[in-house]
């Protein structure tokens, strides 16, 4: 039912974890696909071959989301390979211990700048491109962080908050422009950024039991909710917070 052929999507961490999904996924329902990684070329050229052997083009490139030089660089790679981007997954994001009172102010920004600021370099440089195309989908991922709050990761916690906050808002600016823009809030799901934590038997029983579900999510369980909202089965959705938690937090 979702055919996105002859589309063109940017993710951003798109290498490994969620952001390979979501890009594999995209790439499924025949979109082009390129993704923006920070270290791991071989990872990244894993995802390309992926996306390639789903007969779609697939385009690997490294830079730094909060850098905006790099964003701007890389954007403007994209469209001259491309001609276009129709749909840009903010993704790529880190998740690091911070005990208030003992966390450095580089721990602080380090996280703001990453997962903050480098959603808004990415849209600051790909929405002109949108609008000249009088059309767009931009799709964040933030965190039931980013809604309840989280004890000693409250930088990362404000920095998905941020990035709700930043959702609503452009979603109002946008929407008359032909571009919609919502955001994907997941809970607990089995990437490597979380399985330290979660191979710690005590921990593992600790999160097993907040979720009502009963288990962690995978990452394909957030690429679809992306899909959807990359299609024309969302054009109704504006500025929507989608939970995808296992029933953790309910609030939309």
């Amino acid at each position: 039912m979702i055919d996105l052929s002859n589309r063109v999507a940017l993710v951003t961490g798109g290498s490994r974890g969620i952001g390979a999904a979501i890009a594999v996924m995209l790439a499924k329902a025949g979109t082009d696909v390129a993704i923006l990684y920070r270290n791991d070329t071989k990872s990244a050229n894993a995802i390309v071959n992926m996306i390639k052997k789903l007969n779609r083009t697939g385009l690997a490139l490294r830079g730094n989301v909060e850098d905006y030089n790099q964003c701007k660089f890389c954007v403007d790679a994209v469209v001259k390979k491309f001609k276009r981007i129709d749909i840009l997954v903010n993704n790529a994001g880190i998740w690091e211990y911070g005990e208030i009172g003992r966390m450095t102010h580089k721990q602080w920004q380090k996280t703001i700048d990453i997962n903050l600021t480098g959603t808004f370099n990415m849209c600051n440089v790909v929405v002109p491109f949108m609008k000249k195309q009088k059309y767009g989908r931009i799709v964040n991922i933030a965190s039931t962080a980013g809604q309840r709050g989280e004890a000693f990761y409250s930088h990362y916690a404000a920095s998905k908050g941020g990035v709700i906050a930043f959702t609503k808002s452009i979603a109002v600016e946008l929407i008359k422009k032909g571009i919609w823009v919502n955001c994907v809030a997941p809970g607990w799901i089995k990437t490597d950024m979380v399985m330290p934590e979660y191979q710690n038997l005590k921990i593992r029983k600790e999160i097993l039991r907040s979720i009502p579900r009963g288990k962690i999510g995978l990452p394909d369980e957030i690429a679809g909710p992306v899909l959807f909202l990359s299609s024309s089965l969302s054009d109704n959705v504006v500025g929507e917070i989608l939970n995808v938690n296992g029933g953790s937090v309910l609030c939309g």
